[in-house]
């Protein structure tokens, strides 16, 4: 399914999230999938939507475990893109092994009604934020996250409006696209929640502010101070799908003029927290704290979906707003399984392995950088990483094609990843990843390049 579109003024293709364009999808599901494989995705295709980004399928899979996927024909990947859920790895067996005991017992909490283990969490989960985050609300998914902590931000500030970053990514429902900066979900949807001013993100390589913090918190001071109605700004602190960093200097100067104007810093740091970034959040590279802290997917240790919102005591004055109730607000199997990934990333001290891990990486992703002309950026931290491909010496849609050639070798000698913007590689592997794992992705890597003629 081709979900591209085509600039009229400029011409150029833009795309977003991972790419489906040419025919080698279809070559794949020809030639690199078993009847079995075939005939299930074809039932697949038959009975569920069609949307951008998903459809239709690759594989067929019948188990995931520990850095692997795995289809049906016993092929197996390692997954470097896990959908974000994956820091404790797939079928972690502390967790599955707490679930099943949680089975055994309390399966659902009816709402009015809490039970222990999600105080539990809300503890745990409040003992690893800073001081000053320790009210929490619990949800199922991300994209309710987002919408308890816009309600939340308008409640405490009596305004209505948000700022927030062109290419940002939410969530998929409508309050979350009305807030994203994707343009691929807003695609035939019609009005969208109203008082969304968007900006320019401040990217660090092809950006419009080219790394030039001043300007971008120049432009950000500019909007603030221009309307009063603005009572948040909604940020991904590290973009995800492309991996866009922003600098120290930029999260600084942007909590500052937050507090100045009276606007609530919303971070959504969903897909990233927990680990990925070599920290519990990535906040903390920046020393800055949100007035309200959204997070999700790894949350529930790739098994149960488990969101959450962290936000401050003194914004704990609307009981009589319902700001999010969902039917399992507080089920014990979502907390079970928030609690034991934060106790699994304590215990087994992941975060100092995702620093180590980091060394090596970096040093294997930058010398990548310098053997292929193909690649133009190469940006991370912890245990995530992009590798932008170059545009300027051919076209977009060239580097497009580029990128999925590349996606489809390493698909072939079992590595999966997911591509951003068309031409962007991002590398997210488990937290758990062992050294072995992690040098023989970076060999498939390279003999795709080698295979795709990179090289000047």
């Amino acid at each position: 399914m081709d979900h591209t579109k085509q600039d009229k003024h400029s011409g150029e293709y833009v795309v977003e999230g991972d790419i489906n364009l040419t025919s080698a999808r279809g070559e794949w599901i020809e030639g690199d999938v078993n009847e079995q494989t075939k005939e299930l995705l074809e039932k697949d295709a038959k009975y569920f939507l069609h949307q951008s980004m998903s459809t239709p399928c690759l594989d067929v899979l019948k188990n995931c475990e520990g850095s692997y996927i795995e289809s049906i024909s016993g092929k197996k990947y390692l997954d470097f893109h896990g959908n974000n859920v994956h820091q404790i790895g797939f079928s972690n067996p502390k967790l599955v092994g707490r679930l099943t005991e949680q089975l055994q017992g309390l399966t659902f909490s009816t709402r009015r009604y809490t039970n222990e283990v999600a105080i539990q969490f809300a503890e745990k989960l409040t003992s690893v934020c800073p001081k000053g985050l320790n009210r929490v609300l619990l949800t199922p998914n991300g994209s309710s996250a987002i919408g308890i902590a816009l309600k939340l931000a308008r409640a405490v500030t009596g305004k209505h409006k948000v700022v927030s970053f062109w290419d940002s990514f939410h969530g998929a429902s409508l309050d979350a696209i009305s807030v994203g900066g994707e343009s691929v979900f807003r695609e035939h949807m019609g009005p969208l929640m109203p008082g969304v001013e968007r900006i320019p993100p401040p990217i660090t390589y092809r950006g419009i502010f080219e790394g030039n913090e001043d300007k971008a918190l120049e432009y950000l001071e500019y909007v603030l101070s221009k309307d009063n109605q603005i009572g948040a700004l909604l940020a991904e602190t590290i973009r995800n799908t492309d991996v866009q960093i922003p600098s120290e200097k930029f999260w600084k100067g942007a909590r500052g003029l937050c507090t100045k104007h009276g606007v609530l810093l919303i971070l959504d740091e969903i897909p990233i927290a927990l680990g990925r970034t070599g920290k519990m959040f990535a906040f903390e590279h920046y020393g800055i704290e949100p007035d309200i802290l959204c997070l999700g997917k790894g949350l529930g240790g790739g098994i149960i979906p488990q969101a959450a919102i962290v936000t401050r005591d003194e914004y704990n004055t609307f009981g009589h707003i319902s700001l999010g109730h969902y039917t399992h607000e507080k089920s014990p199997l979502g907390a079970m399984a928030g609690l034991t990934v934060l106790d699994i990333i304590e215990e087994e001290n992941l975060l100092d392995k995702v620093k180590t891990h980091e060394v090596f990486l970096k040093n294997a992703l930058y010398k990548l950088h310098r053997k292929y002309s193909l690649i133009g950026d190469v940006r991370g931290m912890g245990l995530l990483w992009g590798i932008e491909l170059v545009t300027n010496r051919t076209t977009k849609e060239k580097a497009v094609a580029e990128a999925e050639e590349i996606m489809y070798e390493c698909l072939k000698m079992g590595l999966s990843f997911k591509v951003s913007k068309g031409n962007v590689l991002q590398l997210s592997p488990p937290l758990t990843i062992s050294q072995e794992e992690l040098e023989k992705a970076l060999e498939i890597l390279n003999e795709a390049f080698l295979k795709t003629n990179a090289i000047v």
